[in-house]
């Protein structure tokens, strides 16, 4: 009887394949790949070594800071404001509250509560909300308030437009243009889920009121929220080192940081010498900082004096604001730069801080090096070991990095390792923001309000136990997030098979990171603290 083969013809097909793909990948590698593979891990561990000392800077800058007690009250005058017998309440200043909202169905009851809350003479503030809303609803509840507490004599003024020109810095615009603000100084702003504590004027006036030269006290940020999820609470990790860090290290240096667009006090002469409120970017809030500053206007972070405020909750939401965080910036580099180097009224050194430390490095630097190194060459280094990434670029400089960025929330240090990983998904979107502004591509103008849930906190934390979560494959599916995480799960599976790098375990716990949040389950997760 003949011998029957054990090779079928799809065994065979297969093999022909692998082995042309092979011929096919060998042919192509050394002469493309390797060299074109080498500039880009020369370039990223450049770029990382620039990241790398700017977070070193700052690290010892901060340090100083904290050892020899350079606190607010020791670098600029500080005097509480005291009453006047013979002027009465006219000794104070008069101080403009701005509250822009567009559809805040679950804050604006909050947001106004607060800044109708805040403690100043009562003829003597104003507070102002600009309504953007374009659901006649919530745009009725909002007026309705605004009514409730004039009739317990809080001068609030509600202010609608019949466009939505210009967004935030287009509402932020018209409301200075009203008459009665005339008679005002100074300008804080809250956006709508913002709750200042009753002090919050009498802590921050005096700076301006005793230092000219100031145009704006900021305060930092308080998240309500960050216990809600493993999402928000990676989103807290980021934001305070950069409260606590970058805001820090540029008050107590060169008097320069981004203005966070909330939570902070304007001199309103410093808002029209520097030319008013831009809607050019999405980042109307710096592009005013960026403005006044390169006119000698100086900057004041408080630390101490903390604003409640909610974040993202919603893995949709975060990707928008990131977009607008990230593209924002990116483009405002590219319209400012050289108006930047141009300039003569201040120093060298800050026009370098400010376009070096400030933009290219922290705006720029941070998300590529993020993305493109360790989510793209690095794993590319596996399918090529012809490239070698030295062990100093590849696991010293970004653990460094990392510890560096861990020290603003002390309590989450046992959550790193997934701070990482999250960080790397995001910086997906980020990197592809940053390009979108550099090169002012389509969605560069984009503006989507934050999501805000306000009260419906609470109500979705009491009920999250018991509600089912309705699975929409459709809404939940990101495209990006997966093709990123097949990419790092191939070269996983290639590097445990055949590589000599040993990053598998890095690769797949990425891959697996992607995988989440490409299935929209990044928000899901609850950390135990």
């Amino acid at each position: 009887m003949d011998q029957i083969s054990s090779t079928t013809p799809f065994e065979g097909a297969g093999d022909d394949i692998s082995e042309q793909f092979s011929i096919i990948w060998g042919q192509i590698k050394a002469p493309l790949i390797v060299p074109w593979l080498k500039v880009a891990v020369f370039l990223c561990l450049i770029l990382s070594v620039m990241l790398f000392i700017e977070r070193v800077y700052m690290g010892i800058v901060i340090t100083l800071v904290k050892i020899f007690g350079r606190k607010p009250e020791k670098r600029y005058k500080w005097e509480p404001l005291r009453d006047d017998l013979e002027m009465g309440n006219s000794a104070y200043p008069t101080v403009l509250v701005q509250i822009p909202m567009y559809n805040e169905r679950e804050v604006y009851q909050l947001s106004i509560g607060a800044a109708c809350g805040l403690s100043w003479p009562s003829d003597r503030i104003i507070i102002q909300v600009l309504d953007d809303s374009t659901d006649p609803i919530i745009k009725n509840l909002v007026e309705m308030e605004c009514h409730r507490w004039a009739g317990k004599g809080i001068n609030i003024k509600y202010e609608i437009r019949d466009n939505r020109n210009g967004y935030k810095a287009g509402a932020l615009k018209q409301g200075l243009k009203h008459p009665y603000v005339k008679q005002c100084d100074y300008v804080a702003i809250f956006d709508a889920d913002f709750q200042p504590e009753p002090d919050f004027l009498w802590r921050t006036i005096p700076f301006l009121v005793h230092n000219p030269e100031l145009a704006l006290v900021q305060a930092r940020w308080k998240f309500v929220n960050a216990d809600e999820c493993l999402m928000t609470r990676m989103q807290e990790m980021s934001l305070d080192y950069h409260f606590t860090v970058e805001q820090e290290v540029g008050s107590s240096t060169y008097a320069f940081f981004g203005f966070n667009g909330t939570a902070g006090v304007w001199r309103i002469a410093a808002i029209d010498e520097a030319g008013g409120w831009k809607d050019r970017t999405t980042v109307e809030d710096m592009d005013l900082a960026v403005r006044a500053s390169l006119r000698g206007w100086k900057f004041l972070y408080l630390g101490s004096l903390m604003v409640k405020n909610e974040l993202p909750s919603t893995f949709k939401a975060y990707r928008y604001q990131q977009h607008r965080w990230s593209c924002g910036p990116a483009n405002l580099f590219r319209k400012m730069f050289m108006e930047i180097i141009k300039n003569k009224k201040v120093s060298s050194w800050k026009k370098v801080h400010v376009i070096y430390s400030f933009f290219f490095v922290r705006k720029i630097v941070a998300h590529i090096v993020t993305f493109v190194f360790y989510c793209v060459v690095l794993p590319a280094t596996v399918l090529v070991p012809e490239v070698e990434v030295p062990k100093w670029g590849a696991v010293y400089i970004p653990s460094i990095i990392t510890l560096l960025n861990a020290v603003g929330t002390p309590r989450s240090l046992h959550l790193l390792v997934f701070w990482i990983l999250y960080e790397n998904v995001m910086s997906l979107h980020r990197t592809k923001a940053t390009f979108i502004g550099l090169l002012e591509a389509g969605r560069v103008n984009e503006w989507v309000v934050t999501e805000k849930l306000g009260d419906a906190l609470k109500l979705k934390s009491a009920t999250k136990a018991f509600k089912k979560p309705r699975i929409r494959i459709a809404e939940r599916l990101h495209l990006l997030e997966l093709g990123a995480g097949a990419y790092l799960f191939f070269c996983g599976c290639y590097d445990m098979a055949f590589g000599k790098n040993h990053y598998f375990i890095y690769l797949f716990a990425q891959a697996i990171a992607f995988f989440i949040a490409g299935f929209g389950y990044i928000g899901t997760f609850v950390p135990q603290s």
